[in-house]
């Protein structure tokens, strides 16, 4: 498996009054590790994936246990599960970096979409960013509705 891990500082605001970081801010945390990923995956300049555009079309979030405000990131790894002729999909697992092997918090899934922001209509994925992601593929999310 081709996978990017990237770790993610926490807010204090990401909390809830439960004292637990809320279930809207694990899509914020996903969305600052694929930036990253994407850096890395792409590099940066005019001809990379979210300069020529990109859109979410889905997330699905599997909570697994619930995770509190520290000082220290989580780690978040990252893969490309799926690559289309406009879209792929991104698994995500959020786990804490001192503990790889038991700590895991969430798993993740984003299918994007490739779109032209001046034409506001999907556009297909050119070969070098087809092939940097096929650099990175690897199986599909490991969901629990997929068992």
């Amino acid at each position: 498996m081709s996978i990017t891990s990237t770790l993610v500082p926490l807010r204090w605001s990401d909390m809830d009054a439960y004292g637990h970081v809320n279930n809207v801010q694990y899509l914020r945390l996903l969305e600052e590790a694929r930036i990253t990923a994407f850096a890395q995956w792409f590099g940066s300049g005019s001809e990379t994936m979210l300069e020529g555009g990109v859109i979410v079309a889905r997330q699905e979030i599997e909570y697994l246990r619930p995770l509190v405000y520290r000082s220290v990131p989580v780690q978040i790894d990252l893969w490309v599960s799926k690559v289309g002729g406009s879209s792929l999909d991104i698994g995500y697992e959020v786990r804490d970096p001192a503990d790889v092997g038991e700590r895991l918090y969430a798993r993740a899934e984003s299918t994007l979409a490739a779109f032209d922001l001046a034409t506001e209509r999907p556009r297909r994925i050119p070969d070098v960013e087809r092939a940097a992601l096929r650099e990175r593929l690897a199986e599909p999310v490991a969901l629990r509705r997929r068992r």
